[in-house]
Formats: structure tokens, C-alpha cells, sequence
């Protein structure tokens, strides 16, 4: 959490600073947490830098003219021939001049064109000396986001596509778009989920796994899901979720759910379901995640199953609590984990990806005020600085496709669990992203757990190691970072998709493959680049790779464990999915 200052008797302390933060809170609420300060003192070094720099301005203005050039020369190599080479093609992940209506005169000249000016602004607001990394990258960002905005796939006049659809519809493309306009606005005035999403139901016909709450506490639901094997390995699976969303993630439909996967490989599984906090728990911390999360469920599992080894599995932010807790645990002489496993889950976060451009000490300032004023974060900031890094794919995209197209996008069970959010409390957030993000505590050994520094070198258990190519939560390169961190066996995988997309990866899944190499205990570790050229390629679902690894560290199959253990206090208190995944 922020340190405050000392205490002081002058009594308009408490006064002047719960004004500071009203108004930085109310700074937050008009800018949607993002912070006008940061921004304008990025641009202020950006500019003043360019402006001193007279062999940049040169630069610049030799590579206006030589795009101008490279635009005139294609307009009449194309006048002479319909298949000539275009002047720049877009980047492998842009499709937005795909449709072939983008070669046909005027358009291919106007999307030509866009695509130089794109180049050219990249190159101006990057590599200029004197400017710090953090500034250029969010000038850099800042600057793609205004192109992305203007982008002429978004306007009518230089969108043939659009004018096709138009044509062919008849303007009904429009009216649609219209309705469906007015369809997101009404929900979102009402607080609704998007439309379609109420047809994707928890515990009808997501998360349904059958299983049983075998613990409660005011922060976590422990389940226990049932066998569906008449054996099972001795070591049973604990999943720890990110609180930052439900766990159903884990378990979306039944031809898609982890869990039912698991169950079928012969696991005893368990899942944390995380209280969803509200303003009464804006004083929940890292280690009270850490007590009542991962070390209340791992006490609850050793008691029921009597499990001597443990596999301890973390997504995302839960994984990161999780590395925390087997560093913990490692110090402490506590081995009861048979294994840890972690998806897309950073433990290094020197290189967070763009996620880092809204991560500074003003930035995390006004974030707290706001978050200070209500004791939480709610989830539809996070999820609009989640579409702010993929704008062009979650933002302008969708407003082409829904609101001018007239063709709204089918829900899947996917789309409506992330629109299932939850919220972040204060206290917990503010440490997360200062001692982990700002600070990097945790690679940097300086990350306290009960007045003792723990160190992720202490972890010696096997890892298994998940990272997806297109993260732009918890980028791979980062998630790598963790063989510099401990001499452990890991297993490192890299899979296609996204951070949860890459995760929701059952066999079958067409179109999936991933990558994988293990270092041995105390082996050499190689950078994310020669990393990827050594590991073996395989198509298919990373899940298999994962449940052999299990099976090779688990133990004979046996018996299956009681469903919860009332002599013990854990018993079956309510059906899974329990109640907290159901609090909005």
C-alpha cells in the first residue's frame, strides 16, 4: 500500500489531504484513470527533446519527402499495372485492408498512404535523445492510438467495404448498426451484462462441473470437484485463480472446461472461487490474499484428500500469489507442494509490456485516490485500459463491424465470462502494483511475507511454465523471465492465442500449437529468442503436455478422497459453483 507520511499535529494534515485526494479522484473519474500529468509530461519530453534536435527534425523531413515519393511512384506503377507491388505492406497482425475492395483505386492509394503516415510517425516519436523510455513509449502509444482513431477504415468517405455493404443492404446496415448502438447503450445505462451474454448462465450452463463448497471464508470458496474416474493419482490439483476475474474461466463449457479435462485424467481437483470485495474490504492486502486464498485452501486440501505432496496450479495474478506463497513456504520448510504451475502469470515485472505505459508513480497516484474514494477498482477500468492496448482490434474494430456493418459480433461463453468482471481492493492493489510492478520486489529479493523477505531462488519444486504468444496482460518474454529467478526444473511452454484464449485450449481446439523445452534443475538458461528456436513445436493443446507432466509426478491411482471432511471441519456446505462467483 502507499506510505503515508509521518504524523504530524498540524490539524489541517487530514484536511488538505483528503482534499488532494478528492480531487484527484475526480481527475480520475473525467480521464477514466488515466493520468493528464504523465501524459503531458511525456509530450513535454518528447517535444522539447525533438525541438532541440535539428539532426531528427532533418531526418524526419528527408523521410516525408521519400514517402511522398514512394506513394507518387506506386500511383503509377499502378496505373500501368493493376498487380503492382504495393509502396508498404501492413504489419503480419493488421487485417483492416484485407478485403480485396482495399487494391481497387482510389482506396488502395488512401490506404497506402495511411500505412506510410503510420511509419512515419513511429519513426518521429521514437529514437530521439535525451527522451526517457517510459516517455517515448507512451508518446509512441499515444501516437498509434490517435492513428488507429483516424484509421480510414473507420469512416465511410474512404472505407469501400463499408460502401459495398451499404449498397447491398440497401442503408439496413446502418439501421442495424443503429439498433445495436442503442441496444450496448441502454445496457450499459442499466449496469447489464453485453447483449447475448444472458444467455451463457453460471451453474447452467457454465461452470458446471459437479462438485461440492467444502470451506468458506470471507474472502475464498474452496470446491471440491467430483471424480468422474473410478481411481485417482494421491495428489490432488489446486487451482488458484486471478481474483481479477471469476475462476469459471477454468471451467466455461463442458467441452471446454480444465476442470472436467482434469477430472478425466484421473485428478482430484480444487478450486478457489474468490469473494468478489466491495468497499467494506478495502483494507484486504497482498497477505491477506496470501493467508486466506492459497494457504486456507492448501490446509483445507492436506485435511481432506491427507495428501502428502501437493500440485499447486496459478492463472494470471494468481499465479504471482501463488509464487509468492511457495517462496514462503520454501523459506519456511513447508513441503507440501508436489509441483507449481503457472499460466501466463509474471513473477519479473521489469519488462510488463504496454501494460507498463500506465504504470508510474503518478499514474499509480491518481489510480489510488480513485481507488481510495470507493475502497476499490472496479473492473470496467481495468477491462477499458485492457481494450486501450488492443484498440485497434477490441475497440475500433467493433465499432466498424457493430455499429456501421450492422453485424453484431455472436456471444460465446468466453466473450460473456470476461464481461463478468469483479473488483480489486485498495489495499491489495495498491501493493500489487507498487511492490511488484513499480518496485519489483519480488525478482529484486526485497518482497517482505510475514518481516522476512522471501526469494524466489528458494523454490525447488518443478515448474510448469505457460506462456501465450499474444499477451498483452502478461507478455511471454516476461513470463521467460523466471528461469533467470530460480535453479528449478522448468518446464516452459509457449502456446498460440492470447492470455485467455491461449489458456481456454482443450484438445481438439482447431488451430492450436505450442512449444515447449525443459531445463533441467540448476540447467542453462537461454533468452526468450534462442529459448524459441530450441523448443519443440507440436500442434495440439498444451493441456496434454501438461496432464503427462503431472501423471509423471504423481504417484499409483487409488481410491478417491471423501468429498469434504466434516470431522475435520471442511464439510460440503453448498453445491459448486458455490455463492461467490455469483456477487456482481
Amino acid at each position: 500500500m502507499a506510505t503515508s507520511p509521518p504524523p504530524s499535529d498540524d490539524p489541517l494534515d487530514g484536511i488538505s489531504e483528503t482534499l488532494d485526494r478528492t480531487a484527484s479522484a475526480a481527475i480520475a473519474q473525467t480521464t477514466f484513470g488515466l493520468s493528464p500529468a504523465t501524459l503531458l509530461l511525456a509530450m513535454a519530453d518528447w517535444g522539447i527533446h525533438l525541438a532541440t534536435s535539428p539532426g531528427k527534425q532533418m531526418q524526419l523531413g528527408a523521410k516525408a519527402i521519400r514517402k511522398h515519393a514512394r506513394l507518387f511512384d506506386y500511383l503509377q506503377r499502378r496505373m500501368e499495372d493493376s498487380e503492382a507491388e504495393p509502396a508498404i505492406e501492413p504489419l503480419p497482425q493488421d487485417r483492416r485492408f484485407a478485403d480485396p475492395a482495399w487494391k481497387e483505386l482510389p482506396f488502395n492509394l488512401v490506404a497506402q498512404a495511411f500505412l506510410l503516415n503510420q511509419q512515419w510517425w513511429h519513426a518521429a516519436t521514437t529514437g530521439i535523445g535525451g527522451v526517457s523510455k517510459h516517455h517515448e513509449d507512451m508518446v509512441e502509444f499515444a501516437a498509434r492510438q490517435m492513428l488507429d482513431m483516424l484509421a480510414p477504415t473507420n469512416f465511410l468517405a474512404t472505407n469501400p467495404v463499408l460502401q459495398h455493404k451499404i449498397a447491398e443492404t440497401g442503408g439496413q446496415c446502418l439501421v442495424d448498426g443503429f439498433r445495436h448502438l442503442v441496444e450496448d447503450m441502454q445496457h450499459m445505462a442499466r449496469g447489464l451484462p453485453p447483449v447475448g451474454a444472458e444467455a451463457f448462465r453460471v451453474g447452467e450452463n457454465v461452470a458446471t462441473a459437479k462438485g461440492k463448497v467444502v470451506y468458506r471464508n470471507k474472502l475464498i470458496e474452496l470446491i471440491q470437484y467430483e471424480p468422474t474416474t473410478d481411481t485417482v493419482r494421491p495428489e490432488p490439483i489446486l487451482i488458484v485463480p486471478a481474483w481479477i476475474m471469476k475462476y469459471y474461466i477454468l471451467d466455461l463449457s463442458p467441452e471446454n472446461s480444465l476442470v472436467r479435462w482434469l477430472t478425466a485424467q484421473g485428478f482430484t481437483v480444487f478450486m478457489i472461487s474468490w469473494h468478489n470485495p466491495g468497499s467494506a474490504d478495502r483494507d484486504l492486502d497482498m497477505d491477506a490474499y496470501r493467508h486466506l486464498g492459497p494457504m486456507a485452501a492448501l490446509d483445507a486440501v492436506t485435511a481432506i484428500t491427507g495428501a502428502t505432496g501437493i500440485h499447486a496450479m496459478g492463472y494470471c495474478l494468481g499465479g504471482t500469489l501463488l509464487s509468492i506463497a511457495a517462496a514462503a513456504m520454501a523459506r519456511d520448510g513447508d513441503d507440501r507442494l508436489a509441483s507449481v504451475t503457472l499460466l501466463a502469470a509474471q513473477t519479473e515485472f521489469s519488462e510488463p509490456g504496454e501494460l507498463g505505459l500506465f504504470i508510474d508513480e503518478g499514474q499509480l497516484n491518481l489510480l489510488e485516490n480513485m481507488m481510495w474514494s470507493r475502497g476499490y477498482l472496479d473492473s470496467s477500468q481495468m477491462g477499458g485500459a485492457f481494450q486501450i492496448l488492443r484498440s485497434n482490434d477490441l475497440v475500433w474494430s467493433r465499432v466498424l463491424a457493430t455499429y456501421l456493418m450492422g453485424e453484431r459480433e455472436p456471444m460465446n461463453d468466453l466473450m460473456a465470462w470476461n464481461a463478468d468482471g469483479t473488483r480489486m481492493p485498495y489495499a491489495m492493489h495498491s501493493q500489487y502494483l507498487r511492490r511488484l510492478f513499480l518496485d519489483d520486489d519480488l525478482a529484486e529479493g526485497k518482497y517482505r511475507v510475514d518481516g522476512r523477505t522471501i526469494n524466489l531462488a528458494s523454490i525447488r519444486k518443478p515448474l510448469f511454465v505457460v506462456g501465450t504468444e499474444r499477451d498483452h496482460v502478461a507478455p511471454w518474454h516476461s513470463v521467460h523471465k523466471i528461469h533467470l529467478l530460480t535453479g528449478a526444473e522448468i518446464t516452459f511452454v509457449l502456446t498460440s492465442g492470447g492470455h485467455n484464449a491461449g489458456i481456454v485450449s482443450e484438445p481438439g481446439h482447431k488451430g492450436r500449437r505450442y512449444r515447449v523445452l525443459t531445463r533441467e534443475v540448476d540447467g542453462t538458461s537461454y533468452d526468450p529468442e534462442e529459448w524459441a528456436s530450441r523448443a519443440e513445436q507440436k500442434q495440439g493443446s498444451w493441456w496434454t503436455a501438461w496432464g503427462e507432466w503431472l501423471a509423471a509426478r504423481s504417484g499409483e491411482p487409488g481410491a478417491p478422497p471423501p468429498m469434504g471432511a466434516a470431522d475435520k471441519g471442511y464439510a460440503a456446505i453448498a453445491d459448486a459453483p458455490g455463492h461467490y462467483v455469483l456477487e456482481h
